[in-house]
């Protein structure tokens, strides 16, 4: 805390001559260097020359007096105290702010009104750093992250308050989407289709944020110095991320032949892609909370119910019990299909039972039953396999997966009716949720080496995911605004913060370029 000297006449002289500095280089030392060495000393050059600019801006606006009288939150009148100085970490580099403060008897700390007009964060580093900070934790590491923002802009942010900035970008998430259903905009085309599907992927954790039943089992592991060194010594280390999505698409009507043809067909149909795609994933919430959430998000894009909603799972009964409880609990109406890929698994390893040696009776196998399974007799095709297995006299470790594919298919015939699900064009595989797992958790989160803590997990997933939907921009903006209102606004009485005295128009000995004149011929 410290009073600042006097303006400087003319603030932008010393951007004037890092301007200056330049135009020399330019034209006389630039000419002896490669086109690349060039552009890297330039772009140095360029980016002290801004932050010399962003100063003398700020110094322009200091001391930030307040236009009317100052209230704190309590109703207080403050009176103004000398000018503080604090430091500003900037995309440029650093700068210093200096504005007057307010306070009163007894008062700990002081208010300040240009703080306020500036949108200052709490903490050195600007808005802006936080923002470059929160992309590049979504991409890389945290330490690439570091590097890239040292590399390329002028902000130096060591690592552990990198991953501080990193949660604390994220923390306005939940609220952001919650703002945006308040003011429900429906798609207007009601013959679209409204996916909703829903996954989990593991995540390494540190064994303080583990799920207690799987920080019993790690501890139980730690224990045993042959399970340490043995294999899967990485078992019950990680924690579940719900992963949900949500889609509208155009439907697609298709028969079975079309979906498994003979032969590769010369013309193929273009499929209908994917729109308003919103991806997302959690560790710190629950697969109920998740999926909850996912209805939200369906109710606020379909508030009416004009669409036909569908609900792809890949067999996970907790995410089927889930979604059948809430369309219930909602009176909806969600048919819930199992992922056509899942069940072509079981099929193709009950093929290899029955033919182990013959490849082309397995396609052949596969091909015929997997097109009845689309014609929705599922039930047929379980017995039928069964009584191949009995006929062939099969010993019951041969016929394990026959055994396999016949009891998964029993199990979830009633979420395998692919003939309604192709009559009404509605989409039969999970890629959607299946790619989101892969690029949303699994390239960033589980990296050589990676154990997370679930603080940092949560953002970085949050982050990941708004990138992911298109929603980073918009996101952005919400929490600057609630930024403002958390730092500044909340501390002024009725949240009504004072305008500040604008800057004084430059003096006469201030020296600018001149202005260009339009000279006519």
């Amino acid at each position: 805390m410290s009073a600042l000297a006097c303006p400087l006449p003319n603030p932008f002289a010393p951007a004037d001559q890092a301007y200056e500095k330049m135009t020399t280089f330019l034209c006389g030392e630039a000419s002896q260097l490669s086109h690349s060495d060039l552009e890297r000393q330039l772009g140095a050059m360029g980016q002290d020359l801004l932050r010399k600019l962003m100063q003398a801006h700020l110094e322009m606006r200091q001391p930030g007096q307040a236009q009317e009288p100052v209230r704190d939150a309590a109703g207080t009148t403050l009176k103004p105290t000398q000018v503080h100085t604090r430091s500003l970490e900037t995309v440029f580099g650093t700068v210093e702010v200096g504005r007057t403060g307010y306070s009163a008897a007894g008062k700990k700390s002081s208010l300040h009104p240009l703080d306020a007009a500036l949108n200052l964060p709490d903490e050195k580093y600007s808005l802006e750093v936080r923002r470059r900070v929160a992309i590049e934790a979504s991409k890389a590491s945290f330490d690439d992250g570091v590097e890239t923002l040292e590399k390329f802009t002028g902000a130096h942010v060591p690592k552990r308050q990198f991953e501080q900035l990193t949660i604390r970008a994220a923390r306005d998430f939940e609220a952001f989407y919650a703002e945006r259903q308040k003011s429900a905009c429906a798609d207007q085309q009601t013959d679209s289709i409204l996916v909703l599907t829903v996954d989990g992927k593991g995540v390494t954790m540190l064994d303080q944020d583990l799920r207690e039943p799987t920080r019993r089992a790690a501890a139980e592991r730690e224990n045993n110095f042959t399970s340490r060194l043995g294999r899967g010594r990485r078992l019950n280390a990680k924690r579940m991320a719900s992963v949900a999505a949500i889609y509208a698409v155009e439907p697609f009507v298709r028969t079975p032949e079309q979906v498994l043809p003979e032969q590769k067909p010369q013309e193929v149909a273009i499929r209908p892609r994917p729109e308003q795609k919103r991806v997302w994933a959690s560790l710190a919430r629950s697969a109920q909370e998740v999926i909850t959430a996912m209805f939200e998000e369906a109710v606020y894009r379909d508030p009416k119910g004009q669409k036909c909603w569908v609900a792809l799972v890949d067999g996970n009964e907790t995410q089927i019990r889930l979604v059948e409880q809430l369309a219930k609990e909602r009176n909806l109406t969600v048919p819930i299909v199992v992922d056509f890929i899942h069940v072509a698994e079981y099929v193709w390893e009950a093929a290899k039972a029955l033919f182990p040696d013959d490849k082309k009776k397995q396609d052949s196998w596969v091909l015929k039953h997997m097109r009845e399974i689309l014609r929705g007799k599922a039930t047929n095709v379980a017995a039928g396999i069964r009584r191949s297995a009995t006929f062939r006299k099969m010993g019951s470790e041969e016929r394990k997966p026959v055994d396999a594919c016949a009891n998964y298919l029993h199990k979830y015939e009633p979420y395998l009716h692919y003939e309604e699900a192709l009559k009404k064009g509605l989409p039969i595989a999970t890629g959607v949720i299946e790619g989101a797992c892969g690029y949303l958790v699994e390239a960033r989160m589980n990296r050589s080496g990676a154990r997370w803590s679930l603080t940092g997990a949560e953002a970085v997933l949050r982050l990941r995911a708004l990138r992911a939907s298109g929603d980073f921009d918009q996101y952005w903006e919400f929490h600057e605004n609630q930024e403002y209102q958390r730092n500044h606004a909340a501390n002024y009485a009725d949240q009504n913060v004072p305008k500040v005295v604008p800057p004084p128009a430059p003096s006469s000995n201030t020296k600018r370029p001149p202005a260009l004149k339009i000279v006519k011929k």
